[in-house]
């Protein structure tokens, strides 16, 4: 998070951003943050922990109480027009109007942007989003997992080199789902930034090149996934026993062993990149109190293992 980065490499620079509302609410608190230009940036963070209200600041809909946002090297404030023009936006609402057809309403929101008509630019979106065929239906007629696919058209409409996805897979089923991410992967092999807010932390987990965490307005932890994963994921070892037990006896307490599945099930917490994971100590300590090993498995913590820990360690 400490990490440097030139302006070259850099889409969005975020120094020290507050938004207080009228009712006194603090939504952000003394946000920095760097977000790469080609990167996926993935932004977790539970209900009403403002991120929503982040994405709205970046992208000009909601004005900061302090701090500075820089969009490609331009404030977001004094140059909204040029850094606007410069960013797509998918909401979380099916915000559309309902009588229009589906190419209409993608070449308005094109002209918006003060983008000339492009029929093969549009052609394009619609065929990678497999909206191509429904280009003459009314909005009104689409499925909710359809109208969400012309909301990410809409917003690519004008070309932007930033794209913000805010929930972007809600309500959308797994087929879908699975479209639209081989459509976000593309953007990014294009030299899209993409920076998306998500509850299917299993999307972040394979879609992300980088992860932050936000709660209660505060960002705290941004990191490379991958580092993320060594630095705080943990292995679970899964010892099945012959007989089960009722309880740890009060002399392994120290062991931090877990009791599951109705007594038939140890379960141990272990750091897999120490040097020592003591595993083999622990094997000896329980054949010595008479606790006999039936199997014996591993299961490396998921990224929403992590997150739930961080927010339980801020609690």
């Amino acid at each position: 998070m400490n990490q440097q980065f030139t302006a070259a490499a850099t889409a969005v620079s975020i120094s020290h951003l507050d938004k207080t509302y009228d009712t006194g609410f603090q939504a952000l608190k003394n946000v920095s943050l760097e977000i790469r230009k080609g990167e996926i940036f993935a932004l977790l963070g539970p209900n009403g922990a403002g991120k929503t209200t982040l994405i709205g600041t970046i992208c000009g809909l909601v004005r900061p109480t302090a701090g500075k946002i820089l969009v490609g090297g331009h404030d977001v404030v004094t140059e909204f027009r040029k850094t606007r023009s410069m960013i797509g936006l998918v909401p979380q609402e099916l915000t559309t109007d309902r009588f229009e057809t589906v190419w209409d309403t993608v070449a308005f929101t094109r002209g918006l942007f003060g983008k000339g008509r492009n029929d093969a630019v549009l052609e394009k979106i619609l065929r990678d989003l497999s909206l191509w065929d429904k280009r003459n239906d009314k909005l009104i007629t689409l499925s909710g997992g359809m109208k969400r696919r012309v909301l990410i058209a809409k917003a690519l409409s004008h070309e932007p080199e930033i794209l913000f996805l805010d929930e972007p897979t809600a309500g959308v089923d797994v087929e879908l789902r699975r479209d639209m991410w081989n459509v976000v992967r593309d953007l990014r092999e294009n030299g899209v930034t993409i920076i998306l807010t998500t509850h299917y932390i299993e999307e972040a987990e394979e879609m992300a090149d980088r992860i932050g965490v936000i709660s209660s307005g505060e960002i705290i932890l941004v990191e490379d996934k991958m580092a993320l994963m060594q630095k705080l994921g943990k292995k679970d070892l899964a010892i099945q026993l012959q007989e089960p037990i009722e309880a740890v006896p009060a002399a392994l307490a120290a062991l931090g062993l877990e009791l599951q599945n109705e007594g038939t099930e140890l379960v141990h917490s272990y750091d897999s990149h120490a040097d020592r994971t003591g595993i083999a100590t622990l094997i000896g300590t329980l054949n010595e109190h008479g606790i006999r090993i039936k199997d014996l498995s591993t299961r490396q913590s998921s990224l929403e293992d992590i997150f739930i820990g961080l927010l339980r360690d801020r609690s």
